[in-house]
């Protein structure tokens, strides 16, 4: 890899983790079975520069350490779709045609990697080039757990934080990987959410804090004296739910809001289904600033930069992004991935909201 091409990354990477720690992922199961997850990923400071790429059967690539392009050589056994950042090697939320679906969440300030040895080259990569082994080499969770202890995850540059990355399969089994102290730990997440730190068993743990909240209305309270108490209006039973955008409050409210939702007969409702509830969890451009950080970007309209929603039975990746909020999907049971060349194109062709005339006679 030359130099140029490896000081962008350190200093793009360096800024992606360094700035925002926003991502918030959920899944939901229909009535057929189909097991869909989405997620969001935020980041205020700058345009991401996201693509959606299709790695063919086959690809191979030489993984990034933070000496050069020279690490372990990634060859992939299944072909995916997915979302990449920054560089078309970072992928971060992807689906595999195996039905894998693999996502990067950041993980600042609890995780800690493995010291960068260079004579271990042969087997190392970077963190935010784990997503894509994942993807092109495994078909279930167990794999991963299995294989996992075989590599050497490292961080690009000692200034960047760490992450965390949540795993699922078509069977519906999921969990999360997190790196601390240098080894790597599996934790089983049968509720189905994540966000960033602290650590998925922290925020667990956390959730008793509102064993208080139900969906519905509180019932009618009499104080002394005769005095009525009654809701002003609907949803008084989540009254307490955190509404701030920092990971233990979303991490909450995601956990409420999934575990309410109705059950859809379909996989494709589902998915739309997902969207809606991520809604809730776009964050605003210039939440994450103030006075001292400088000024609001002024060319991005949310600090949510991208929506994904991934179908692992039917095998279809859904996105939608901060330009445009319609709802687009990549068919992987369409795609030839022995034959397909790589792509890698831009999420948006055009990044403007489409906005639809409505024309009265």
């Amino acid at each position: 890899m030359n130099r140029w091409f490896l000081s962008a990354a350190l200093l793009l990477a360096a800024a992606f983790y360094n700035e925002t720690e926003a991502c918030t992922g959920i899944s939901l199961v229909s009535k057929d079975t189909s097991y869909v997850l989405a997620r969001t990923c935020e980041w205020g400071g700058s345009n991401l520069q996201s693509r959606y790429v299709v790695v063919p059967r086959g690809y191979t690539q030489n993984a990034i350490t933070p000496s050069g392009k020279n690490g372990a050589m990634l060859v992939a056994k299944y072909g995916y779709v997915g979302v990449s950042v920054m560089q078309d090697e970072f992928v971060t939320e992807g689906l595999n045609e195996a039905g894998l679906s693999v996502g990067l969440f950041f993980f600042p300030g609890y995780g800690r990697y493995e010291d960068y040895d260079a004579g271990k080259n042969s087997s190392t990569m970077v963190d935010v080039q784990l997503s894509a082994w994942m993807l092109g080499s495994f078909s279930t969770v167990d794999e991963v757990i299995g294989s996992i202890d075989k590599i050497h995850v490292v961080a690009l540059s000692p200034e960047t934080q760490t992450a965390h990355w949540r795993i699922a399969d078509a069977s519906g089994r999921q969990v999360v990987l997190e790196i601390v102290d240098g080894k790597p730990s599996f934790h089983e997440n049968k509720l189905g959410v994540l966000t960033n730190s602290p650590g998925f068993e922290w925020q667990m743990t956390n959730l008793n804090n509102y064993v208080n909240l139900y969906p519905g209305n509180a019932q009618p309270n009499t104080l002394a004296g005769g005095v009525r108490l009654s809701s002003f209006g609907a949803g008084t039973g989540f009254m307490g739910i955190p509404g701030d955008v920092t990971p233990p409050s979303r991490f909450v409210r995601a956990a409420f809001y999934k575990s309410t939702a109705p059950q859809y007969a379909t996989g494709f409702e589902t998915v739309k289904e997902t969207f809606q509830i991520l809604n809730n969890f776009d964050i605003p451009i210039g939440i994450e600033h103030n006075v001292a950080s400088g000024p609001v970007p002024d060319n991005l309209p949310s600090a949510t930069q991208w929506t994904t929603s991934s179908d692992l039975k039917a095998l279809r990746f859904y996105y939608r992004t901060a330009w445009n909020s319609t709802i687009r999907c990549i068919d992987l049971k369409s795609i030839k991935f022995d034959k397909v060349d790589f792509v890698s194109e831009p999420l948006d062709k055009v990044q403007d909201q489409p906005v639809e005339f409505v024309r009265i006679r």
